[in-house]
């Protein structure tokens, strides 16, 4: 994922449409981009913004894309990963923006999603849980949602 991607997902708020909250999660679509995304935040106390989304790019072929916004900027160098259950996924990292290197490792975190109940994405000074709970009934929607656009 380019930074121009990532750029594109970090401003999930402006969204327009909302698909549901499904537990600790929810779905929206900005039929205007177009796009549609999963999202949560960090387990525990309101994090600077930071969020984790699973976004779909229908205009650009672009499904399930995972991207972090981090509740700070990872050390210059540093080794960011995401433990999902007993699995872990090396991140790309820059500034407070964190993603998967290819399409590869997206297909194999969103999977890992789907079987787990938390996630921790760390490293480089970074410590960001989530509650998998709605997770993928979440992904589910942003997808269906999509296939409308």
């Amino acid at each position: 994922m380019g930074l121009g991607a990532a750029a594109a997902i970090a401003g999930p708020v402006a969204a327009k449409d909302s698909l549901g909250v499904y537990s600790n999660w929810a779905a929206f679509r900005d039929a205007e981009t177009p796009r549609c995304y999963a999202i949560a935040k960090p387990r525990g106390t309101a994090k600077n913004g930071s969020f984790a989304s699973i976004g779909t790019w229908p205009d650009q072929n672009i499904r399930n894309q995972v991207y972090f916004r981090l509740s700070r900027a990872a050390q210059a160098n540093a080794s960011l990963r995401v433990r999902i259950g007993t699995t872990n996924f090396e991140l790309v990292a820059q500034g407070r923006n964190a993603w998967a290197a290819d399409r590869q490792t997206d297909a194999a975190i969103v999977a890992a999603l789907r079987s787990a109940s938390a996630m921790r994405v760390s490293g480089g000074g970074i410590s960001d849980r989530y509650d998998l709970s709605g997770v993928a009934t979440a992904m589910d929607a942003a997808i269906v949602g999509c296939a409308e656009l």
